[in-house]
């Protein structure tokens, strides 16, 4: 039997780009989700293409980036780590920036988005989760979207430092986010692959996204960051490109038979499966 993985780009929304890139990777069918920044630039005039394709549309819930000029400042994630963990967070505040997050995808689609995850996994902060839960319940009742699970993967031929990374971030709130979901019965998938540095081109990026294929267990969810080519030819774009190439390779097909990988929308029978 295969295993069905979720294979879920982030970012949607941020650059015409990063949308592109998506867009074309969802109709390739080597993507089953899409995650969006709703205030993101290009969201608005994208999400109606992206909403076609045959893939669950997330919500990329986001309180470290400003995503406009005149957008109001967010903390660095370092800040935002802190005062979560020092129960500094105004939920107040937390409400307002989901509120209109969610306003966001809701305008644009007319519909709640199939899932939530975190620009930078901030779903699953101390404050941040709690609010985001309530507001789930209170908005989408029996009908919840599923939730994005950061417990690592299995790490089997994983560098040191990707695999430390993977960790540290399962420890920021995976146990306490599968807790919550397993008592509202809400899905997830089982772990999280496709944390690395956003470093080293096409040639690592593959070598890396062999050694996840290799690790994933079904109702896994392997995260990426793929566009065409951007305008501001940062280091971050370029990896961005190269992960679009290798995700595009004629390649990927052989690497997920070898696996016994198949690229799937989330399953119905997926619950929170942290173990």
């Amino acid at each position: 039997m295969s295993k069905r993985i979720v294979v879920c780009g982030d970012d949607f929304g941020m650059n015409a780009e990063i949308d592109e890139g998506m867009i074309e990777l969802a109709g390739m069918g080597r993507l089953s989700a899409v995650s969006c920044l709703t205030l993101g630039t290009s969201f608005a005039a994208n999400a109606r293409r992206l909403a076609s394709l045959d893939v669950d549309v997330g919500l990329h819930v986001n309180f470290t980036e400003a995503l406009a000029p005149d957008a109001e400042p967010l903390p660095a994630l370092g800040r935002l780590i802190f005062n979560a963990y020092t129960g500094r967070l105004d939920t107040a505040w937390i409400d307002a920036h989901l509120a209109r997050q969610f306003d966001a995808f809701e305008a644009a689609l007319g519909r709640a988005p199939d899932y939530v995850d975190g620009h930078q996994h901030v779903h699953q902060l101390p404050g941040i989760r709690a609010r985001l839960l309530l507001l789930l319940k209170s908005r989408y009742g029996a009908n919840r979207p599923w939730l994005r699970q950061t417990a690592p993967g299995m790490q089997c031929g994983i560098p040191l430092r990707e695999a430390v990374k993977a960790r540290v971030i399962g420890a920021l709130g995976a146990a306490a986010l599968a807790r919550e979901a397993r008592k509202d019965g809400l899905r997830t998938n089982r772990r999280l692959l496709g944390v690395y540095g956003f470093e080293g081109g096409k040639r690592r990026y593959a070598d890396l996204l062999q050694n996840w294929l290799f690790n994933a267990r079904d109702c896994d969810l392997l995260m990426c960051h793929p566009a065409v080519d951007c305008k501001d030819g940062s280091a971050m774009s370029r990896q961005r490109r190269a992960e679009f190439d290798v995700l595009a390779s004629p390649k990927l097909g052989d690497w997920l038979n070898i696996n016994g990988v198949h690229i799937s929308r989330l399953p119905d029978v997926a619950r929170s499966m942290a173990g």
